[in-house]
């Protein structure tokens, strides 16, 4: 995911794709931890997303903690 179309989300489509992209987080983690993982570089590949979406958010000012929980 490239930050130009980050910049591009709107608000509502920005944290469906935040919830998104933790879940992918989670998910990838726990496949390797169980040792279920082949490509172990998608997992700073899901991180890095993660922080981009977040940097977005933060930027335009949405309370993702909140936004989350509805």
């Amino acid at each position: 995911m490239k930050a130009a179309e980050v910049h591009n989300f709107k608000d509502d489509e920005l944290v469906a794709k935040l919830m998104d992209a933790r879940q992918e987080a989670f998910n990838l983690r726990f496949k390797h931890a169980t040792g279920e993982l082949e490509n172990t570089a998608r997992l700073g590949a899901a991180k890095r997303d993660v922080a981009k979406l977040l940097t977005e958010a933060r930027q335009r000012g949405i309370d993702v903690d909140r936004e989350l929980k509805r």
